[in-house]
């Protein structure tokens, strides 16, 4: 018989380290990933991450649909008309590639799609068999690409950047000061360059060699680098024609006449509006340009459009332009404002109005113009609900005093 045999006791538990122990050790980690993490996403939250990939998404998705023709033709199945889109949406992915990257691309895929193999090999040593990851390689394909056309936006985003401080000198950073108006202004670019152009500058009347002050806003059919270049254009001629003599319709004509010479026949055109105010008359001498029609609320609250003048600068160079005029009083409002305003959408596809942009003009009539300003951005801020931003947003209000 035997003796029973004691049982082993279990080891004995190590005591729970401290909270301040386990604390002082977590908390340098935790900070660290929180650097980290706010580094990678500049701060934004994580609804504002979602906004964010959305509004990219569909921009992209833009970009490579224009050349995708999405219309199916009678007789083809809807199998085979699906299959036909996705070939045109990756060609329209692949044509935006240099040749070489093309290569490079298409030998990633083929690695990540078809699974490696194992092969044998005989040498002196005897057989060796090796197998060949090809999932791995093509990944690492795609991030040596993806590398590549990170470099090409950074060289272009910094190149942009360069831009967009060229553009900001071009346009006023502050109204001047005239006598008997408030001014303020403000633009918010679809991209990182803008077409539109707003100045206010001064002039020497063309009859009795007074002061007066030239106010304009204009448009450039498209947007980014090919409308900035030409926002460029049109600013540099409204100085060089406003130096001289010429009535107010005669400068229109002759930027018509530039216009002309560098809107590859009409279709990079521009819609402006360009007035001359004397503050000794109160009177604004205008000419429109195809622009929106600016609105003149009277301190009554009766509502007046400036759409005297012409068809947008550009189109024809022999193209008459004629002039309106409005005196300003007390109280009176003018907004000035492209289509960008006004035409902004939300996620519903609705448009902002120029309804809309009346109706906070008419509850704010007794603000100063930089807090009607900024409630005008803000309604619309509310309107579009963060829906991307598919043109160049500029206004300009002027209250008389």
């Amino acid at each position: 018989m035997t003796a029973p045999t004691e049982s082993a006791s279990p080891p004995p538990k190590r005591p729970p380290r401290p909270p301040d122990e386990l604390t002082a050790k977590v908390a340098p980690v935790m900070d660290r990933v929180e650097r980290f993490w706010s580094r990678v996403t500049e701060g934004m939250r994580a609804d504002e991450l979602w906004r964010s990939f959305l509004t990219d998404a569909r921009s992209s998705y833009r970009l490579y649909s224009k050349e995708v023709d999405a219309e199916r033709v009678a007789g083809v199945s809807k199998g085979k008309h699906f299959i036909g889109l996705v070939g045109q949406f990756f060609w329209a992915i692949l044509e935006k590639l240099t040749p070489a990257r093309r290569v490079l691309l298409l030998v990633a895929i083929l690695l990540i799609l078809f699974p490696g193999g194992e092969a044998t090999w005989q040498g002196e040593a005897g057989r060796v068999s090796y197998s060949l990851n090809t999932h791995f390689y093509g990944g690492l394909l795609m991030f040596v690409l993806l590398v590549l056309e990170v470099g090409d936006r950074v060289v272009m985003k910094r190149d942009l950047q360069i831009a967009k401080e060229i553009q900001t000198w071009l346009l006023p950073a502050s109204p001047p000061a005239i006598p008997g108006l408030d001014i303020a202004f403000a633009t918010r670019p679809a991209n990182t360059v803008a077409g539109d152009y707003y100045d206010v500058f001064p002039r020497t009347a063309s009859d009795a060699g007074g002061q007066t002050y030239i106010f304009a806003m204009a448009d450039v059919a498209g947007k980014s680098i090919p409308a900035a270049l030409l926002m460029a254009t049109i600013q540099s001629s409204l100085k060089t024609l406003a130096a001289g003599p010429a009535p107010l319709p005669e400068l229109v004509r002759r930027m018509n006449q530039y216009a002309c010479s560098n809107s590859q026949n009409g279709r990079r055109f521009t819609t402006a509006f360009i007035a001359e105010y004397d503050p000794a008359t109160r009177v604004l001498t205008y000419v429109n340009a195809g622009h929106n029609a600016p609105v003149l609320r009277r301190q009554t609250g009766a509502i007046e459009r400036l759409d005297q003048g012409g068809i947008p600068l550009g189109i024809l160079e022999a193209a008459p332009y004629v002039s309106g005029s409005a005196e300003l009083h007390g109280g009176d409002w003018l907004i000035i404002f492209t289509d960008g305003v006004v035409e902004a959408e939300n996620d519903r596809g609705e448009e902002y109005t120029e309804q809309r942009l009346l109706f906070v003009v008419h509850t704010g009539a007794e603000m100063m113009p930089n807090q009607l300003l900024q409630s005008i951005m803000s309604d619309l801020d509310r309107f579009v609900a963060g829906a991307p931003q598919h043109d160049d947003v500029t206004c300009m209000l002027v209250k008389a005093s």
